[in-house]
């Protein structure tokens, strides 16, 4: 009777990084044949090690010029953009990265766009005055310029104590047409903003002008700034954020790119600085998803040319 052996394959020689990396450094000065021999190798095996070490070499060359690339770009962006916008602009620039490229070099390089805070709720006191219909009714869309505006008024802190901002924006390019600074929050700030939309946008008529319920909105010089312009005045329904959620989303861009991780010592500083951020930034050069990836003045000089 015949005994059945059992034949076991003869497990497969391991070789270090280390040891791989010496081997093809050999094959480079006296060729693969001698390498071989001298190493005691097949020569398919060093013919192998160099076809993977080219891809690797290849895989790391792409990442370090992605990684320079994106470094570039972000910094370029103030660090505002993750990694769907800058691969937008990389891509206008002719760069095909895409955006889990991006997202990737991002995290190797530890970099990540400004990032909220919390949401703090804000409430607001009983004032007693009239207020207007809802006309907006979360309707954001807008065929043209001129439509539909909508405004707010937010609060910004510095060492020398808050700074009021109230903006007046164009639901068409989501432009902010109208803004306006003051250490107090009164009725004037409102109607200051309103009075530069109207310069900039000369004075158009039966726009729909979209606020929430606050009493600078619902005051008799507000009111009558309205009505002598012929402008239609729209406010969100009580304690909806969502009603004028355009107004709140601008807001929450500007803290996050433009305001928070940085100190103010001083009202006046921080009105250069979002001066500087409203009229050379965002106008001009920060996209927005409404306009199809273009800044709204890009967005207008599109549509309006």
């Amino acid at each position: 009777m015949t005994k059945s052996a059992n034949v076991s394959k003869k497990p497969r020689k391991q070789y270090s990084p280390e040891y791989r990396s010496e081997a093809l450094k050999l094959a480079e000065r006296i060729g693969v044949a001698a390498a071989a021999r001298e190493l005691s190798l097949y020569e398919s095996q060093l013919y192998a090690w160099r076809r993977r070490c080219r891809v690797i070499n290849a895989r790391q060359r792409f990442r370090d010029d992605c990684d320079s690339i994106a470094h570039d770009a972000f910094l370029q962006a103030k660090q505002r953009y993750g990694a769907p916008r800058l691969a937008e602009v990389l891509r206008e620039q002719g760069l095909t990265y895409n955006m889990k490229t991006i997202a990737s070099s991002l995290r190797r390089q530890g970099l990540r766009a400004k990032a909220p805070r919390r949401f703090s709720p804000v409430s607001y006191r009983e004032h007693g005055l009239p207020v207007s219909e809802n006309l907006l009714k979360q309707d954001f869309f807008a065929s043209g310029p001129n439509q539909k505006w909508c405004g707010d008024i937010t609060y910004l802190r510095t060492e020398e104590g808050w700074l009021y901002l109230a903006v007046v924006i164009d639901l068409w390019s989501r432009a902010v047409i109208g803004w306006s600074m003051s250490s107090r929050m009164t009725a004037q700030l409102a109607c200051d903003a309103l009075q530069m939309a109207l310069w900039r946008r000369k004075r158009p008529e039966e726009v729909i002008v979209h606020t929430d319920r606050g009493g600078q909105y619902c005051s008799a010089d507000y009111q009558a700034l309205l009505k002598r312009h012929k402008l239609h005045g729209s406010m969100s329904a009580r304690g909806n954020c969502y009603d004028n959620a355009c107004a709140e989303s601008f807001f929450h861009t500007l803290k996050v790119e433009c305001i928070h991780g940085e100190h103010f010592i001083s009202r006046e500083i921080m009105r250069t600085t979002v001066f500087n951020y409203i009229e050379c930034d965002y106008n001009r050069w920060r996209r927005h998803s409404a306009c199809g990836g273009l800044s709204p003045e890009q967005f207008e000089n599109e549509n309006l040319a």
